[in-house]
């Protein structure tokens, strides 16, 4: 339910963005340009013992349709690493094993001017599983992650919503956004008839970034 309502909410919410790109040129011209920089994701689960975050990096584009003077829609596409350490202590796996996912991410945002040259930002996103894999960070008791998961164990559309602040220059933009997944990394399983998921985590990822305008209105 709450992946149908994010993908609703982002279905229209683009639909009004290339409504309002038309109407745009009346407060000015779409932009566009890149953008990357620095992740520091985790996995939040109550599975676990212990979870530390592990950094990453995130690189793609943005486009930004103005609506009035103070406020604009911000559709962005770019490859997103994700994941973390996470230390388990159970009947079925005692130790610590490093979760790499990575995806392709579309956030649609809405971005208001607060003042000056600060904005906040806020909106859903979707991404896509590229690639996904665990390694051994410290001995692992009963269940080697290594030969046990890959990337056709986790799911391959994470959805959620995200939230952040930037300071928008001539040349250059740079800010701090946190992104929260609502749906579950692992799949579901069934074996001898009880039904889990595992990982049974939720994404969480805050970035640091800069973007370069290549147009702006």
């Amino acid at each position: 339910m709450k992946k149908s309502l994010i993908l609703i909410s982002v279905a229209l919410i683009m639909a009004v963005t290339i409504n309002t790109s038309v109407k745009a040129q009346n407060q000015g011209s779409p932009s566009f340009g890149v953008k990357g920089g620095a992740n520091f994701s985790n996995l939040y689960t109550a599975d676990a013992e212990n979870n530390k975050s592990v950094a990453g990096y995130n690189v793609g584009l943005f486009s930004k349709f103005p609506i009035s003077s103070n406020l604009a829609f911000q559709p962005e596409i770019y490859f997103t690493t994700k994941g973390a350490e996470i230390t388990y202590n159970n009947a079925f796996v005692n130790g610590s094993a490093r979760f790499s996912i990575n995806y392709i991410e579309v956030p649609v945002l809405l971005v208001v001017n607060v003042s000056g040259n600060f904005d906040i930002s806020v909106g859903p996103y979707v991404s896509y599983l590229v690639s996904g894999k665990v390694k051994n960070a410290s001995n692992i008791d009963l269940f080697n992650f290594e030969d046990n998961i890959n990337t056709e164990d986790f799911n391959r559309f994470d959805a959620g919503f995200a939230a952040g602040a930037s300071l928008d220059f001539k040349s250059v933009n740079v800010g701090v956004r946190y992104s929260y997944g609502l749906t579950k990394v692992g799949k579901e399983r069934t074996y001898l008839g009880t039904t889990y998921t595992f990982p049974d985590a939720n994404n969480g990822v805050l970035s640091f970034y800069a973007s370069i305008p290549l147009h702006k209105n």
